[in-house]
């Protein structure tokens, strides 16, 4: 049976390793513990995490910067895809942005990663083909 809740710090042990696990999801330095701990205080109650029974099936990291959501990471145990969890997984994180009056969110998809694109398109996401994205990075850490 599919439990979902929201995402506590607590979680993280689990949640690192389903992150690690799925394919075409880059780990960065700035998934430490502590850096998804202040994420998830900045964003209290966006994120999710599913059960089945007591095993981690499912974890969707979702913020917000007052404007706009974002989803950052989506994943789902490999053996447990097809079964609706990141879709009821996204409906979480989309409700819990309509509350606090997120209307529109977005998400990065890698240009390779084909079936997360197919994901998104059936559930009625739209990709964007007008703006490309550009990163800064401040420090010395290119893992970040």
């Amino acid at each position: 049976m599919l439990q979902i809740r929201t995402m506590e710090i607590d979680d993280y042990n689990h949640v690192i390793e389903l992150w690690y696990q799925t394919e075409n999801l880059r780990m960065r330095d700035s998934d430490s513990r502590e850096n998804i701990g202040r994420y998830l205080q900045h964003n209290p109650g966006l994120s999710f995490v599913a059960f089945n029974h007591d095993k981690l099936v499912g974890a969707i990291l979702v913020g917000t910067d007052g404007r706009r959501g974002y989803v950052q990471h989506l994943s789902v145990d490999k053996l447990c895809r097809g079964q609706g969890v990141g879709r009821q997984l996204i409906a979480h994180a989309v409700d819990a942005l309509a509350k606090v009056g997120i209307d529109k969110t977005h998400l990065f998809v890698f240009n390779g990663n084909k079936s997360a694109q197919a994901f998104y398109d059936r559930l009625g996401w739209e990709p964007r083909d007008d703006v490309r994205m550009f990163s800064f990075n401040s420090s010395n850490n290119e893992n970040i």
